[in-house]
């Protein structure tokens, strides 16, 4: 006898194996807990042995849990298809990805603009954290891709665009001449704060931190008062601000990658949708240097 899979269990499976809580899972589908526990329960059911290990952290497969999981997100993936090709093509759900403060609005902006005009039924939800802490969520399944920065020599992701890697300071100020040179990162986690320490340590350069508290816009501020300088991709420096050349006296900087980082799981329509935005438009030779 022929017997069919509710998607619906499998979709709640992939969610609580994926936050590896009922609740968080609950969150993103839109249902209230107990739905998502029922769910669980009744493909538990089907399985005849559990699928999940109760921990005091969380949730954790068992070895069951871990063989559905890869099949279960390669089944929803394809569900998702052939429900968009039911629908005439349009694209629709959730999703999820994490950005760089420093990429959002200047290289990834155009691609967002662009994908939600072609796919208004999409829910984006966007992470804003350093590429150290994206790269976390990403394995961890906590979103459905990432956009990180990466040392260009070494990239662990698809490498979309590789820039320079500046220092940035007041138009016409003085704080690079300071010593030791006042230094402002968005955060002490920055993905720069190795190459941009490691560069005036072999200089020999004294430094001292002014910012480093996770705030782009107070970075930025604190760069404009002139009361210390920064370090950004060339492509990202805001307007008001000024590339400061070898005549500032500060070292030179290694080149970053913009790198894709996506989970081991086949994405969703919409998210690769989004991915092939984002391609385009990192890849178009001015976002290159």
């Amino acid at each position: 006898m022929v017997r069919n899979i509710d998607i619906a269990l499998l979709r709640a499976f992939t969610a609580v194996a994926e936050q590896r809580s009922m609740t968080a899972a609950s969150q993103i589908l839109h249902l209230t807990q107990g739905a998502v526990s029922q769910q669980v329960a009744r493909l538990e059911a089907l399985a005849g042995a559990p699928l999940f290990f109760r921990e005091r952290r969380g949730l954790r497969l068992t070895p069951l849990g871990e063989r559905l999981r890869d099949k279960a997100a390669r089944l929803l993936a394809l569900n998702d298809e052939i429900w968009t090709d039911i629908q005439g093509g349009a694209i629709n759900g959730i999703v999820r990805f994490g950005v760089p403060y420093d990429l959002v609005g200047t290289l990834i902006a155009p691609a967002l603009k662009a994908f939600t005009q072609e796919c208004p039924q999409v829910e984006l939800s966007l992470v804003c954290e350093a590429s150290e802490t994206l790269a976390r969520n990403v394995a961890r399944g906590e979103l459905d891709f990432g956009v990180l920065e990466e040392p260009a020599a070494s990239p662990q992701g698809e490498c979309l665009a590789v820039d320079r890697l500046v220092w940035a300071g007041a138009k016409g100020g003085m704080a690079h001449s300071k010593n030791p040179l006042p230094v402002s990162l968005v955060a002490e986690t920055c993905a720069f704060k190795p190459a941009v320490l490691g560069a005036l340590e072999q200089q020999g350069r004294e430094w001292r931190t002014v910012f480093e508290n996770g705030t782009l816009d107070a970075t930025i501020a604190t760069v404009r008062a002139d009361l210390a300088v920064s370090a950004w991709l060339s492509s990202t420096i805001p307007p008001d601000l000024e590339i400061l050349g070898p005549t500032a006296g500060l070292p030179d900087l290694p080149a970053f990658a913009i790198t894709l980082h996506v989970p081991g799981r086949p994405l969703s329509p919409a998210a690769r949708e989004l991915v092939r935005h984002i391609r385009h438009v990192m890849t178009r030779p001015h976002q290159t240097s």
